[in-house]
């Protein structure tokens, strides 16, 4: 066995952690992830803890999908209490940070308006003396900005808090993501490194390339106690192999909610991926990790939110990633933290921050980020941003979950883009609440009117029909629904026929057909392929391997 080579089995997760809660970006940067600690994971294990039969409940019921209650059916209480107190004291200085934040924002709302903040710079709280400047704007609204890449180089950034589980699935049930950690299970080796270990790398390679499992235990640092369960992850069985394009066509593949690859012969592109890379047999057809191509020129982040950037897709994909580009995000605030900074500390060497009508060229293609607005539920975020990709002169537009809230904007960008061939609309339009993601940033208890009215929705029928109107595509896709089942963990969407978001999308894919536009609310899988050399009217469905 020694010198044998071993595959990475196609089902094995390898879901990274911070201190054992599922990780997205807001747990990376220092600042926020330190708010998301006090507001969110300590909040949700006290009261797990207190009330762990009032959670077993919860999870019971459709109407309490994706709230604060973890899911492990009213047991395992004495351990939340091990992983509280583990987590207290790994992260005290993370607590302190936190706290210091909330104690900062306190100070300014009680300053008088107007008047100079040199003076309050004494009564900063220790922990962020040096780390934020106090700022107004030009109404007086007191308010500060973060030196983020300071706080990534201190004390309060540390990847001890940053794990790894490997563990094999057979299907799409797991419990929702912001609300319940990964405790100890026999069939789950937990591993504490840190997301830029060279070890994820590696091991992601061995679902193509094999190699001795002896070599990758070593190089992962596993135990001599855990080498049976780790063994259990390979087999010798070779994966189907990836067949590169090389067709004289533009390929667009879904691989569901707002995962889209678009390939020419010449070039990769992936749009906010997230992958069902796990091949266990499911009732949806889907692309997995086999459909990918084995590098990948340029990866398009449109915006900072945990169903956009997966890090459970994007660290096995690390080593194919030739660039990533994202929103260019230098504000400060704590509710805007860099992705620039975030990705480069998680071992993402090609970072590219793009503003909004920049262009990136290389050969027949030109990648242009555009405004995003709305759903963000009002708040000021830099960190979104919306792509249109040129072949030549055909073009895909990719508007995510951009709510148009005022069609001139995007009469702008078309008096300077023109038409576009393909537009691709995120359609959540009903959205969650601001608290529901941004509430552990919040220091003070946000009215529950005021919290329903501002949501995290994107663009209903008639918001979608702008796009449509302005852009006048030849085909309209509604897409990022979450509605594929490898979504609800993350997404924690569940729709019928009456939800609001479905009889929107339908409407407009009516609208769009009785135009003579191809229209479609995606699902699953699609594959199409298109002429952009010669931009002709032809359209060819392609076979889906």
């Amino acid at each position: 066995m020694k010198n044998e080579l071993y595959y990475l089995k196609p089902n094995v997760i390898i879901e990274p952690l911070v201190d054992r809660w599922y990780a997205w970006t807001h747990l990376i940067s220092p600042a926020t992830g330190a708010m998301n600690l006090l507001g969110r994971h300590l909040k949700i294990m006290n009261s797990y803890i207190q009330a762990p039969h009032i959670h077993a409940a919860a999870v019971k019921n459709p109407k309490m999908l994706g709230g604060p209650f973890m899911d492990y059916g009213g047991k395992r209480v004495d351990e939340v209490k091990q992983l509280r107190s583990e987590t207290m004291a790994r992260q005290a200085k993370a607590i302190e940070l936190g706290e210091a934040i909330s104690e900062l924002d306190k100070l300014l709302k009680a300053h008088p308006k107007g008047y100079s903040l040199e003076g309050l710079y004494a009564q900063v709280p220790e922990p962020l003396k040096g780390y934020v400047e106090l700022v107004y704007d030009l109404n007086n609204n007191l308010s500060f900005r973060v030196f983020e890449s300071l706080l990534y180089k201190s004390e309060y950034y540390s990847k001890a808090s940053q794990s790894i589980a490997l563990w094999e699935t057979n299907n799409d049930e797991r419990p929702f993501c912001l609300s319940t950690p990964q405790l100890d299970a026999p069939h789950i080796l937990h591993l504490d490194m840190p997301f830029d270990h060279a070890g994820i790398d590696a091991l992601s390679r061995m679902k193509r390339t094999p190699r001795p499992i002896d070599e990758i235990a070593e190089i992962m640092g596993i135990e001599a106690a855990d080498r049976p369960l780790f063994d259990t992850f390979f087999t010798q069985q070779a994966h189907p192999t990836y067949q590169k394009y090389t067709g004289d066509k533009a390929r667009m593949r879904y691989f569901g909610h707002a995962c889209i690859l678009i390939e020419t012969k010449d070039v990769t592109i992936l749009v906010d991926p997230l992958i069902s890379y796990y091949g266990y047999e499911s009732s949806v057809d889907h692309f997995s990790d086999i459909d990918l191509p084995d590098e990948i020129d340029y990866v398009l982040i449109t915006h900072n939110h945990q169903d956009h950037i997966v890090l459970e897709t994007l660290l096995p994909l690390r080593h194919k990633i030739k660039n990533i580009i994202v929103p260019t995000t230098t504000s400060g605030a704590l509710q805007d933290p860099s992705l620039k900074l975030a990705f480069k500390s998680i071992g993402f060497d090609q970072v590219r921050e793009i503003d909004e009508m920049e262009e990136i060229k290389f050969g027949d293609c030109t990648i242009t980020g555009l405004p995003f607005t709305g759903e963000h539920s009002d708040l000021n975020i830099h960190a979104k941003m919306c792509f249109h990709v040129a072949l030549n002169k055909f073009s895909f537009l990719f508007v995510a979950d951009s709510r148009v809230m005022e069609p001139k904007l995007y009469q702008h960008v078309h008096r300077d883009l023109g038409d576009v061939d393909v537009l691709f609309v995120g359609m959540e339009c009903e959205g969650a609440p601001l608290s529901w993601l941004y509430g552990p940033l919040l220091t003070e208890e946000l009215a529950r009117e005021h919290d329903q009215s501002r949501r995290l929705a994107g663009s209903d029928f008639e918001k979608g029909m702008h796009l449509v109107d302005i852009f006048r595509p030849k085909e309209a896709y509604v897409y990022a629904m979450g509605q594929e089942p490898w979504l609800e963990f993350i997404s924690s969407l569940k729709y019928t026929e009456e939800s609001k978001p479905i009889v929107q999308s339908n409407m407009l894919v009516a609208e769009c057909i009785k135009r003579d536009i191809v229209a479609e609310r995606l699902f699953g899988e699609k594959e199409l392929l298109y002429d952009y050399e010669t931009k002709l009217a032809e359209r060819l469905e392609a076979v889906s391997l």
